[in-house]
């Protein structure tokens, strides 16, 4: 089973939090701490609940997402979304990722609702990921959804778990890239993209 067979069977699938609050309660107990103490009685239900929140997106359905909001337009100039802030967490360690993607199509004949690119991006973004991957689900399901001349996908990332433990870098950020079409084949357009997305730029902070 590949890892695009794998994404459309986790498509609404309900998070067990049973099951999650049982592995917490384990956890506080392999780390030698008291689950019956005050601060802890009630955390294996918060962990629970918070990743439900967190991991929303494997029981996203993304055409109830999209739902009608694809409009027939005469338009063939460059749409871009940019600075859209996600929150993830790494498949590796299970600790945050946090960041900004871009997003820009080249329509043809269709255009989505501004507010759509966003929400793709959370769906993705909250579920276990790897920001490469990330980058390229972004990138082919607004391809195969809108059939563009091309799309280009940006993602820059702050990873806790290079922060927090390993090498330790606070400043580290990953940048990845998914280009399509148009995007991939003319230079000059992916130019005109990055340097959209370019200006104006501020630094990702935790």
């Amino acid at each position: 089973m590949n890892e695009d067979d794998m994404d459309q069977e986790s498509i609404n699938v309900e998070i067990d939090t049973h099951a999650i609050e049982v592995s917490t309660l384990n956890m506080l107990k392999a780390f030698h701490e008291d689950p019956d103490r005050e601060g802890l009685k009630n955390t294996p239900g918060r962990v629970a609940r918070m990743y439900s929140e967190l991991l929303a997106g494997y029981a996203m359905d993304p055409q109830k997402l999209v739902n009608s909001a694809i409009f027939n337009v005469t338009y063939d100039e460059m749409v871009i979304v940019r600075d859209i802030e996600f929150y993830s967490l790494c498949e590796h360690h299970l600790l945050p990722f946090i960041g900004h993607a871009h997003v820009a199509y080249l329509p043809s004949g269709k255009v989505i609702g501004l507010s759509k690119i966003p929400r793709i991006v959370d769906m993705y973004a909250r579920r276990l990921q790897v920001q490469e991957r990330m980058t390229r689900q972004v990138a082919d399901f607004i391809n195969e959804l809108l059939q563009p001349r091309g799309v280009a996908v940006v993602v820059e990332g702050l990873h806790l778990c290079t922060m927090m433990r390993g090498v330790r870098q606070h400043e580290a950020r990953l940048t990845t890239s998914a280009m399509l079409g148009g995007f991939r084949t003319n230079p000059a357009t992916r130019q005109e993209f990055l340097d959209n997305i370019s200006r104006g730029a501020g630094p990702l902070k935790i």
